[in-house]
C-alpha cells in the first residue's frame, strides 16, 4: 500500500484502537494514534512536546498548528502505508491532512467511519478500564482481564479514565457531533468513506472491517 493513508473516524468508544490496531498489523501498515504521538512527545521532551505540554498542562486543547506538526514529523519517518485514528478531528485539520499528504508524497486512501448508537457507546465506555502501565485497553463487559482489574500483560491494577464516567461520555459524544460528524460528512461527499457498523461484540464488528475493506 506504500505511501497510502486509512484515517479512522468513529465516536469515542466506537473501538478505532482495537480495530485499528488489529487492521494495521494485517496489513502491513503502521499505526498511528494522535494522542500517544502527543504523550510520546512530552515524554521525550522534543521541541514539540514541550510546546504541547504548556497547554496539556493548562486543560487546554493542543493548537492545530502543533497537532499538525506531530503528524508531518510522523509522516516523513514512515516507512510503510499508516492508519491514522484521532486525526482530523475538524474540518480544518482534515485541509491540513490534504495539504500535507500532498506536500510530502501520501495519500489518503480510504476513510473508515466506525458508527454505533450512543447507548451502546455510553455503556461500552463506562465498562472500559485501561492499565496505566502499558496502556492495555479491557471491557469488563466485552472483554475483561483475566484477573479482576488486573492487567494481563504485567499486572498493573486497572483504571477507569475520568473522561469515561457517564457524565463526561456524554460531553464528549456531543463535542464529537458538533466537530467531528462534519469531517465524516466532507469525506462522504468526495466518495471516500467506508461506514462500518460497529454494534456488537468486537468479533463481530472486525468481521465486518474485514469484510468491507476487502472488496
Amino acid at each position: 500500500m506504500g505511501r497510502s493513508l486509512i484515517v479512522l473516524l468513529g465516536p469515542p468508544g466506537s473501538g478505532k484502537g482495537t480495530h485499528g490496531r488489529r487492521w494495521a498489523e494485517e496489513h502491513g501498515c503502521l499505526y498511528v494514534a494522535t494522542g500517544d504521538l502527543l504523550r510520546e512527545a512530552i515524554r521525550h521532551g522534543t521541541a514539540l512536546g514541550v510546546q504541547a505540554q504548556t497547554y496539556v498542562a493548562r486543560g487546554e486543547l493542543v493548537p492545530d498548528e502543533v497537532m499538525a506538526q506531530l503528524i508531518e514529523e510522523m509522516l516523513q519517518k514512515a516507512d510503510r502505508c499508516v492508519v491514522l485514528d484521532g486525526y482530523p478531528r475538524t474540518l480544518v485539520q482534515a485541509a491540513t491532512l490534504e495539504g500535507l499528504a500532498h506536500r510530502l508524497g501520501w495519500q489518503v486512501a480510504m476513510v473508515l467511519l466506525l458508527d454505533v448508537g450512543e447507548q451502546e457507546l455510553i455503556e461500552r465506555l463506562s465498562a472500559r478500564r485501561v492499565c496505566p502501565n502499558c496502556q492495555a485497553i479491557y471491557n469488563l463487559l466485552s472483554a475483561p482481564p483475566r484477573q479482576d482489574e488486573r492487567c494481563d500483560v504485567c499486572g498493573a491494577a486497572l483504571v477507569q479514565r475520568d473522561d469515561d464516567r457517564p457524565e463526561v461520555v456524554l460531553h464528549r459524544l456531543a463535542v464529537y457531533r458538533e466537530q467531528t460528524q462534519p469531517v465524516a460528512d466532507y469525506y462522504a461527499r468526495r466518495g471516500m468513506l467506508v461506514t462500518v457498523n460497529a454494534s456488537g461484540t468486537p468479533e463481530e464488528v472486525y468481521a465486518r472491517l474485514r469484510q468491507v475493506t476487502a472488496r
